[in-house]
């Protein structure tokens, strides 16, 4: 969310920046509903004043007074409630503002890649895609998770289940031991507060899986990322300097209804409505932003050398990065089977736009200041099998397990 008083002071700026956003901030509808609000608030408070005055007279005939103004100020109240309503409606629709260092641009085109990492192995056969290795004897098992709930969910049996827990373990072994990350284990299911303090509600309200409850005060929603419960976890509060950083990380499922992907990525685990991911989140001051983001950066890269397999770094462009975020940079993973790189991590800082939403902040030098939060995967778990399964396989189906992998494994070499 952004300030208000910036907001107002450089709208030009604002308008400029976020229209690389893709964001078209209408400035005369602004100034409209902001001139009606700041004008019900000054005449809120002359009323209140005019109140005061006569309640520290005691002359009888003021009570009357008295009693129409309090009535004028509900009045002028539930208006402002209103016109402030509005303005807030169209402040929270409103994406983070980027950096100056991000590539101006519409969409993922306008992306710079910063670096090639890894050797791309050379198959003497034609490599199989994870579908096909599942296809062998049936460990990766779209048809029967298709009876079960329909379509982009997936079962996975024997050994590839085994997979699936051993690279979780892995990954939560890595960032908790080398990296010093605080391991989490959160809720699933969330209040629409906390789901609007990270960005999800209310602009990406129908990518999101609602749970109905009959008695429930508030909706709940099931988490499209431990993103959302993991920042969350320091709303509404005034943290200590010497608390900071804090680092988090966590594996959940994840839950999206993946809306606007029609006929993207139908086949295969790319894209699912249900996936496990081990999720990294920072909360540090601001200073402390840019240089926190390459740490994490550095930890999600770790995994994939670690693992041996090929990716490459892209600096997000304005068009391309999420709704909360002020720079990002993607991890893309190769996959053989596509000849291409695919994302597998994204990391973003996010400045104070999150920490607005959610009232986090902390005792600075002189008062309090907000927080800034970033974010990233460390590593998307179906993604990483896909790019283990298929830069590792033989000829005959099997895939072997990397070295540092293989505890985790039961001390197998292939699979």
């Amino acid at each position: 969310m952004h300030n208000l008083k910036d907001l107002r002071k450089n709208l030009k700026l604002y308008k400029k920046k976020l229209f690389d956003r893709n964001f078209e901030l209408d400035i005369n509808e602004f100034e409209k509903l902001d001139n009606i609000n700041r004008k019900l608030i000054n005449e809120k408070e002359k009323l209140e004043q005019e109140k005061k005055i006569l309640s520290k007279s005691k002359d009888k005939s003021n009570f009357e007074k008295s009693k129409k103004i309090s009535e004028e100020i509900s009045k002028v109240s539930k208006n402002q409630l209103i016109s402030q309503k509005n303005i807030n409606n169209l402040l929270n629709i409103m994406p983070n503002l980027a950096l100056e260092d991000v590539p101006v641009g519409k969409d993922e085109n306008s992306n710079k890649l910063i670096s090639q990492n890894g050797t791309i192995r050379k198959f003497s056969f034609k490599p199989k895609s994870h579908v096909e290795i599942g296809l062998i004897d049936n460990t990766i098992d779209f048809d029967t998770s298709t009876k079960l709930s329909g379509a982009r969910f997936v079962v996975l049996k024997n050994r590839i289940a085994l997979l699936e827990r051993a690279l979780i373990n892995f990954m939560l072994d890595i960032h908790t031991t080398e990296f010093k990350y605080t391991e989490i284990s959160p809720p699933l299911i969330v209040n629409e507060d906390v789901m609007f303090g990270t960005g999800q509600l209310p602009k990406f309200e129908e990518d999101q899986f609602e749970i109905k409850f009959e008695n429930s005060e508030q909706r709940k929603y099931l988490i499209p990322t431990a993103e959302v419960v993991l920042t969350n976890l320091v709303r509404k509060s005034i943290l200590n300097k010497e608390q900071l950083p804090l680092r988090f990380v966590a594996s959940t499922p994840c839950f999206r209804k993946e809306a606007g992907s029609y006929g993207k990525d139908t086949k295969g685990m790319i894209r699912q409505h249900q996936f496990y991911k081990v999720e990294l989140v920072s909360i540090v001051e601001p200073k402390d932003s840019i240089s926190e983001l390459d740490r994490m950066l550095n930890c999600a890269k770790k995994i994939l050398e670690k693992l041996e397999i090929p990716y490459q770094v892209i600096l997000l462009s304005t068009g391309d990065m999420g709704f909360s975020a002020e720079k990002t940079f993607d991890l893309e993973a190769w996959i053989p089977s596509e000849n291409r790189y695919r994302e597998i991590s994204s990391c973003s800082s996010c400045g104070t736009f999150q920490a607005r939403r959610m009232g986090a902040k902390f005792k600075g030098s002189n008062n309090n200041e907000f927080v800034t939060t970033l974010n990233g995967s460390g590593l998307a778990v179906g993604r990483l099998m896909i790019a283990l399964l298929e830069n590792n396989q033989n000829e005959d189906g099997s895939v072997s397990i990397p070295n540092i992998l293989k505890k985790y494994m039961n001390n197998l070499d292939k699979i």
